[in-house]
């Protein structure tokens, strides 16, 4: 399709793993195309279903990879507290994930969960856990089996890293204690619309005026759609065509050319 989708767009959305970054590394191009952006004064917003990481703990990952001017960084981990809140009130939460998952829970005013004590808990929150053991996978899926609702940033299947490897991603194990719970889990990040809905209140812009950049149809592509937001789906190894998205770039060069700003 071509570039004119971007006509009016006055504000972009960029999901990181896998589209501005892999693993510790930016994408070819990522840097330069950001910043001609930033220079023709485009808003920017950064967004990630990453479930161990702040917002400030990306922000200073873009800093240190030279997107120095990036300002507006999401993560599940700044609404994960209040979604449990919201949906299930002050609880007893099993979290299974990063240090910092459990921290922003706690934060939010809920009671964090020892694994030996599995059976007290309200909320299972799984995370990607790169200490998981099979006690802990066992304690969680118990849980959610005994009427904990189990709760999730995000159930994307990996985490990419470079040069085209990956690691198993929240949604690996989300879906190890949903199988074995025989439950569903309650999603905080993409595709869901929240933090969609709060990178548009971050540039102050109407959906139609602000476009979705990212590498899954799953998460990016068709939660942006649902707010009516312009989508660009990012896949440097070109393949099949995504009738989903309204715009398939193959480099962010590409995506320069056609946003007008190379």
């Amino acid at each position: 399709m071509s570039g004119s989708i971007l006509a009016g767009v006055r504000g972009f959305v960029f999901d990181l793993d896998g589209c501005v970054w892999n693993g510790s590394a930016l994408n070819p191009g990522a840097g330069e195309a950001l910043a001609a952006l930033h220079g023709a004064d485009r808003g920017l917003v950064f967004l990630t279903n990453n479930s161990r990481a702040t917002a400030d703990d990306i922000r200073r990952r873009l800093w240190a990879l030279g997107i120095t001017f990036a300002e507006h960084t999401l993560t599940p981990l700044e609404i994960i507290g209040e979604v449990i809140a919201r949906r299930f009130g002050p609880s007893r939460v099993l979290v299974i994930g990063a240090p910092e998952l459990a921290d922003v829970i706690a934060r939010a005013g809920h009671e964090i969960v020892e694994t030996k004590d599995y059976r007290r808990a309200t909320v299972v929150a799984v995370g990607n856990d790169f200490d998981l053991t099979y006690e802990r996978l066992t304690a969680a899926a118990r849980a959610a089996a005994a009427g904990a609702p189990l709760v999730t940033p995000n159930v994307d299947p990996r985490l990419p890293l470079e040069g085209g490897e990956f690691l198993p991603g929240c949604g690996a194990l989300v879906e190890a204690v949903a199988v074995a719970a025989g439950v569903r889990p309650v999603v905080v990040g993409k595709p869901e619309p929240p933090l969609f809905r709060i990178a548009l209140e971050r540039l102050g812009l109407e959906s139609a005026a602000t476009a979705m950049v990212g590498d899954s149809v799953a998460s990016d592509i068709k939660g942006a759609r649902q707010l009516g937001m312009r989508t660009v789906l990012y896949a440097p190894a070109g393949g099949a065509s995504a009738p989903e998205a309204d715009l398939v770039v193959r480099s962010f060069a590409e995506l320069a050319r056609v946003a007008g700003v190379a």
